[in-house]
């Protein structure tokens, strides 16, 4: 009985540990900013660090967010993300953000971060933003908090949480993301169920939904846009 309780404590210390490091870690040095070439560079935080004596200002600079990214798609939103893929200065220091531009009417769709929590600011325009709780208890139904946005206002999207934003006046808006991770992540819900490759089977997608296989071989078949 003592071994099973000593393994059982060891398991949830397991757990407790893991979650503990469940966002990026932080730095140990002043920056580490990362670099493709992998010769004399340290690799830290799935990135390789540039040589510190040949770091440069432009290694911490982007330019272009004042520019309105195009919103011609099916969608009607476009987003411009800044993060350690475009700016190398963001490695290990956990954060990015992203310019959101939204159409009249246009959606950024249902989505997911899985490593960062997102605030969001809104500059030009109304938004109505939402998200989604998970683990509902006995006989409940994931609650949905939403909300009406004006310039000026902010509004938090926690990590990991399907959330969403949309346009509902007939002028454009513009919304600037931070978010708690050098590279969040995004998995647009729709993108990912029906438009996976190779494509999840019909006969789980079928029963998932609760719909005929001709309703899952027709979502399937549409062109799922990437608004990022």
């Amino acid at each position: 009985m003592a071994f099973k309780s000593l393994i059982l404590a060891i398991a949830i210390m397991a757990v407790l540990s893991s979650m503990s490091h469940a966002s990026d870690p932080s730095p140990l040095q002043d920056f580490c900013v990362a670099v493709d070439d992998t010769k004399n560079a340290v690799f830290v935080n799935g990135k390789f660090c540039k040589d510190p004596k040949l770091v440069v200002a432009e290694d911490f600079f982007k330019s272009g967010l004042n520019m309105p990214g195009n919103t011609s798609n099916n969608v009607g939103s476009a987003v411009t993300p800044v993060n350690v893929n475009n700016l190398p200065g963001l490695n290990t220091l956990g954060i990015s953000l992203a310019r959101i531009d939204y159409a009249p009417y246009g959606l950024n769709p249902p989505h997911t971060h899985p490593r960062g929590t997102e605030f969001l600011v809104v500059l030009e325009g109304t938004l109505y933003v939402g998200f989604v709780l998970s683990n509902p208890g006995p006989n409940m139904k994931n609650k949905l908090f939403t909300k009406i946005l004006h310039p000026g206002d902010v509004f938090v999207f926690p990590i990991g949480l399907i959330h969403f934003q949309f346009n509902p006046g007939k002028t454009k808006t513009v919304a600037f993301a931070g978010l708690s991770s050098q590279n969040a992540g995004v998995i647009t819900i729709a993108n990912a169920v029906f438009g996976s490759d190779p494509p999840i089977s019909d006969d789980v997608l079928a029963k998932a939904f609760q719909i005929d296989k001709k309703g899952i071989d027709y979502l399937q078949l549409k062109f799922w846009w990437d608004n990022n």
